[in-house]
Parts: structure tokens; C-alpha cells; sequence
């Protein structure tokens, strides 16, 4: 420490002592960086013992610095449910305290100091980092606290975390997808116990279900890759889906390679970075049963030959044009008037239509010159690009 420069801040703290009655911490967050120490408080009361002068109560703060040990104390107990390596800490303040601050500052042109809020948020880092063994993050930390120092309260926020997994499906009568809680829309209220879904009657409530347990969360939001019938089944190795879990409370946790739930099971669960950036591109391996208006002559489902490695056109409403590919398509009479195909194609491919005819082209009706429906479709592998 320079003797040049501690003698300046000696006679700069007269000037501001005269008029301003000051804690140690603030008193020495005005001059720490100038001798490049690391303590706010320590710089202070020696500051403080040098000029003897005595402190009764800080103008900036009002000596909010020694309540801190009862603030650690709360923001322990509100993150003590929480699994976190990393955290960060905020505040916010009372707008008095910031323009006295200002006040200060401004008065004696002091530059490049640290303002309260964020000597206050430091310091309670620094302390609160010491305790739970944890890492202050600004970046992307897993636990958020935030302190609202005029009412006392605490919030906290976890970081979300993204699960990875697939599902197969043995029933025909599971829906994909859960309806949202009419009270609030999806966005979580009492009504729902804040998960968005009206119950768990279908493969989203299940996935969520479970992962509100896993992870002691209340909400997830699911990115399907592809979407099946409710009468559809979905065969092993499943179909991929990505998760959000929101505000979780747990973090680490491990997964069988099978959970089986209610007439479905989940595979290959893993913890992953994020989302993907970018739409995923898939292929579908689908079995259709399909029935026809008429008996079948013989020898003319060969006119499928055509299919495989092929391409189809699809027409909107509005007459835009755009195609599909199918990779592969085997096919087997079943019955007088009944087949089925194995075809693999690529994602957004409209099957149905793609069977009966409409707007798709070339299409099964057409090519076998015979009204054709589907009665049943099942996905034996979805396979992302």
C-alpha cells in the first residue's frame, strides 16, 4: 500500500467524514480500488482509526451492512431446498439509498468506485459463497437470489434444466398431448398446483409428471419431434422428445435406461446443455393398415413399386407447392380389401392424405385406382438427422 496514496485518501476522508457521517464499508468502497485491496470494511476502519473519528450512523446506508448476518441467515434457509453449484445474488434497494450514494459521489468527484448495490451484493456473495461452498456466476448461474431490501422478501429462480429421452407407447387410447388448465392457460396457477396441465391423462402429463417429481419442479414444456394418433402405438427405440424443466429444485439426478409408466415407457433419459438452436429434421419408420372400398385385383399393389426412393408433391390451400421424400415403402396384402405398407419417410410427411388423396400426389387411392383409408398407424422408429 502506498504511503502517497493512503495519505491522499486520509485527507480526502476528513472532507467527507466533516460533512457525512459514514460506515466502514461504505467509507472504504470509496477509495478500495485506489489501493487495489479487496476489502471494503477493513480499508474503512483503518481509515477510521487513522483520522479517529467515530461512526454513528451511515448516511448512504444507514447501516445496512450489519444486518447482513441476519440477511445470510434468510437467503440460506431459501436456498437450503435447492441443488446449485453455481449462484448469483441481486438486489434491490430503496431509490434513498442510491441517491445519497449518488450524492457522495458526485460531491467529491469520485470516479470508478463501485455504487452500493453492488458493494451489497459482493459482500453478501463473497459471504454466502464461503458458507454453501458454492460459485458466484453473473453468466449463467443455477440458483438466482434476490434480496428486495424494502419489504425483506427473497425470490429465487433456478436455471432450467433440458432433459433428453424417448418414449414407446403400448396403448391405443393415450393421447400425445395434455390439455392445458382452462383457468389459466398453460401459464400455472393455484387451480393446476402451477403446472400449466389439467391432469396427467396422457403421454405429456406422464413425462411431466414424473419429471415434477425427479427434479422437485412445477413445470416442464415439451418439444416433441413428431406426433402420433391417439390409437397409434409407438415401437422401441421410441420417439425422441426434448424438455425445460422450470425452476427446478433438484439438479443432479440419475435415470434408468426404462421407466415404465402407465401403458408407456421411457427410455435413454439424460441431462443435456440446452435445446436445439435449430428445427430437428427427422424420419419416420411407419406401419399403416389400410382398408379399401373395393376387393384388390391381384398383382396391383406391384404399382407401389414406384414409391420407394421417391418423392411426393404437396399442395396447400393456397396452391403452394412443396415435397416429401419417401426413402423406402414395402407393402403386403392382408385381406380381400385390406394391406399394409412399411414405408420410411422424412419428417412433416402427410400420411393420411398421402392415402386417401388429398392434395397430395402421387397418392395410394390413385395409384390403385380404389378408395383407400386408413385405419391404423403405428411408428416403429423415429430417427433424427
Amino acid at each position: 500500500m502506498s504511503n502517497e496514496k493512503f495519505n491522499q485518501i486520509i485527507l480526502d476522508s476528513k472532507k467527507i467524514l466533516k460533512e457525512y457521517d459514514l460506515c466502514d464499508d461504505c467509507l472504504g468502497r470509496l477509495f478500495v480500488k485506489r489501493l487495489n485491496v479487496t476489502s471494503n470494511k477493513l480499508l474503512g476502519k483503518k481509515i477510521r482509526k487513522k483520522i479517529k473519528h467515530k461512526n454513528s450512523k451511515c448516511f448512504i446506508c444507514k447501516n445496512q451492512f450489519d444486518t447482513f448476518p441476519v440477511i445470510l441467515k434468510k437467503l440460506l434457509e431459501t436456498s437450503n431446498d435447492y441443488q446449485f453449484f453455481t449462484f448469483l445474488i441481486g438486489a434491490i434497494l430503496k431509490p434513498s439509498f442510491i441517491d445519497r450514494d449518488d450524492t457522495i459521489r458526485s460531491k467529491f468527484s469520485l470516479r470508478g468506485i463501485d455504487s452500493i448495490k453492488t458493494a451489497v451484493t459482493k459482500e453478501l456473495s463473497k459471504q454466502f459463497s464461503k458458507k454453501t461452498k458454492s460459485i458466484s456466476d453473473h453468466d449463467s448461474p443455477d440458483l438466482t437470489l434476490t434480496i428486495n431490501f424494502k419489504n425483506g422478501s427473497i425470490e429465487t429462480r433456478s436455471k432450467p434444466v433440458f432433459v433428453f429421452g424417448r418414449y414407446t407407447k403400448t396403448s391405443r387410447s393415450l393421447s400425445q398431448k395434455q390439455k392445458s388448465c382452462e383457468n389459466c392457460n398453460g401459464k400455472g396457477c393455484s387451480v393446476c398446483c402451477y403446472h400449466g396441465i389439467s391432469s396427467f391423462e396422457s403421454i405429456e402429463g406422464q413425462i411431466s409428471k414424473y419429471l415434477y417429481n425427479k427434479f422437485d419442479a412445477k413445470q416442464v414444456k415439451i418439444s416433441w419431434i413428431g406426433g402420433e394418433d391417439k390409437s397409434s402405438l409407438v415401437y422401441n427405440p421410441g420417439r425422441p422428445f426434448f424438455v425445460k424443466i422450470l425452476d427446478p429444485k433438484k439438479r443432479k439426478v440419475k435415470f434408468h435406461k426404462k421407466i415404465a409408466l402407465r401403458e408407456m415407457s421411457l427410455l435413454s433419459l439424460k441431462i443435456i446443455p440446452a435445446f436445439p438452436k435449430v428445427p430437428i429434421r427427422f424420419n419416420s419408420l411407419v406401419e399403416l393398415s389400410i382398408s379399401t372400398e373395393n376387393p384388390i385385383p391381384k398383382n396391383s399393389l406391384k404399382k407401389f413399386s414406384q414409391l420407394s426412393k421417391s418423392v411426393v408433391a404437396i399442395y396447400d390451400k393456397f396452391g403452394k407447392r412443396i415435397e416429401k421424400a419417401i426413402h423406402s415403402f414395402k407393402y403386403k396384402k392382408t385381406g380381400d380389401s385390406s394391406f399394409m405398407t412399411i414405408l420410411n419417410v422424412e419428417s412433416g410427411f402427410p400420411l393420411r392424405k398421402f392415402v386417401v388423396g388429398e392434395d397430395v400426389f402421387p397418392n395410394l387411392s390413385d395409384l390403385l385406382e380404389n378408395r383407400c383409408r386408413c385405419t391404423q398407424i403405428d411408428f416403429r422408429d423415429v430417427e433424427m438427422e
